[in-house]
């Protein structure tokens, strides 16, 4: 298991202190990593910088950085039992989600960017100026600081890292301290497929590592995935740099399910949406706007089929529902929990912390809530965890405003048998993404971000070629 950072094409403990990761499942201490200091994060980004503009990286023809990164995806998928195990256990997602979806779409991911590497074109413009000829070229934007979450920790950091490194940049990553583990397992495997030192870097630690990357004046642009709170701060710290940003931020999903909706069809679907990763997804459906006359049964069959599924630690193979990423993860729930019930909503399922052989970890059982309104802050504010909402409705013409009626705007889901029904509701919900019909997918050619408070910019397909690189005009006299 990798603790040290990585910086230089080097694994060093760094200058400062050391921080725990704790397995989600019992409590216990993993291994104890360093604490980035101010220095230490200078020294990447200098690495970075360096390696930016040498001849061993930007020299590198297209299909060179397409080699690396085909290969990083091959040493990846080889060893990926490996890292699922080590994602399971650093981040408490049930071995079904780390080696049926989160590695399998990091692997995805660098193959589909690795393709994109001899496909970046500019463009020939006709221009009202005689004799002269323009054109455009992308060029990498230089140091990229890639600050990481802690639901979906290798995931996520492949769906920046892929594209940043296809475009000729180099990274500085900062991994969530929660779960840092996979990423420096990931900067092993490049160092493997050949990328040159200083290219990829892994520095590891808190808050103040974030800020002293999104603050050093050698970075060219961060790219961030977290909560609301920290966005909005990172995005004020970038803009007075005038530095580029991208924010993928908080989601407080809506599920339509109009009237003619299949129900059982339904509860599967958003049963799925709303608890994958213990309901640790921005794009979780947690807010389901259901018709009066079938609100009950709704409730009364999402609370069953939730109350129903089998909590456990991840690496066991029966688990369907894992433990939380963290202990203050964990009391954040049990607090929106407390509020919705001080509230006056119907607690139908879960509501507390699991017991028994489970109570040593951050266990929280699945929670349905029925009668819920629109004002009750467990239907307006992001809780990230297991907690679903039930909101009864009477008139169809209220569904959009009231699923607009948020900060939030990452993700929507519709269900209707009436496809024009389903379409109306998906161009007015105002969300980054809707789903019709069916739980959250995800490819690496579909762009993906929010609206609102959900974030700016976008990752994956072509999207992400753009974010990570800038367009230059090039202006020839012909005469």
């Amino acid at each position: 298991m990798r603790t040290d950072m990585y910086i230089n094409g080097k694994w060093t403990g760094g200058g400062g202190t050391t921080f725990p990761t704790h397995n989600p499942a019992n409590g216990e201490i993993i291994a104890e990593l360093p604490e980035a200091t101010a220095s230490d994060v200078d020294t990447a980004v200098e690495s970075a910088r360096a390696a930016f503009g040498s001849p061993e990286w930007a020299g590198l023809l297209p299909s060179q950085r397409a080699r690396l990164l085909f290969k990083a995806a091959d040493l990846l998928e080889e060893r990926a039992a490996e890292f699922a195990r080590l994602e399971t256990t650093d981040q408490g997602q049930p071995l079904a989600i780390s080696a049926g979806f989160s590695v399998p779409n990091a692997v995805e991911h660098l193959r589909y960017y690795a393709g994109w590497t001899t496909k970046i074109t500019g463009v020939t413009t006709p221009l009202s100026v005689p004799d002269v000829d323009h054109r455009t070229r992308r060029e990498p934007l230089g140091v990229c600081g890639l600050i990481t979450p802690w639901n979906f920790p290798l995931m996520i950091l492949v769906w920046k890292l892929a594209p940043a490194l296809a475009t000729g940049n180099a990274v500085v990553v900062k991994p969530a301290e929660q779960t840092p583990l996979t990423a420096l397992l990931l900067a092993e495997v490049l160092d493997q497929a050949g990328f040159p030192p200083g290219v990829v870097n892994v520095v590891t630690g808190g808050p103040e590592a974030g800020k002293a990357l999104v603050r050093h004046p050698g970075v060219a642009k961060i790219s961030f995935t977290g909560s609301t709170a920290v966005g909005r701060e990172i995005g004020a710290e970038a803009g007075r740099a005038l530095k580029k940003v991208s924010l993928e931020l908080g989601g407080k999903a809506p599920s339509i399910i109009a009237a003619d909706a299949d129900i059982d069809a339904v509860i599967e679907g958003n049963l799925m949406s709303g608890l994958l990763n213990s309901g640790q997804v921005c794009a979780a459906a947690t807010r389901f706007y259901v018709d009066s006359s079938r609100a009950d049964e709704f409730a009364e069959k999402m609370a069953g089929a939730a109350g129903s599924m089998q909590l456990g630690p991840g690496l066991d193979e029966s688990t369907q529902l894992g433990p939380v990423a963290s202990l203050e993860q964990l009391e954040q729930i049990v607090r929106y929990v407390d509020i919705g019930k001080s509230e006056g909503a119907q607690l139908l399922t879960g509501g507390s912390r699991a017991e028994g052989h489970l109570a040593d970890g951050y266990f929280f059982q699945p929670t349905v809530f029925g009668g819920v309104s629109q004002d009750m802050r467990i239907a307006r504010e992001e809780i990230f965890g297991p907690v679903l909402t039930v909101l009864p409705y009477d008139d169809p013409e209220e569904l959009a405003p009231r699923a607009n009626d948020t900060e939030y705007g990452l993700a929507a889901y519709v269900w209707s048998r009436d496809i024009g029904t389903a379409n109306r509701l998906a161009h007015q919900v105002k969300a980054g993404t809707v789903w019709i019909n069916m739980p959250p997918l995800l490819d690496a050619g579909a762009p993906w971000g929010g609206m609102k408070s959900s974030g700016s910019g976008r990752e994956m397909g072509w999207d992400a070629i753009e974010a990570f690189t800038e367009v230059k005009s090039i202006w020839t006299n012909l005469a």
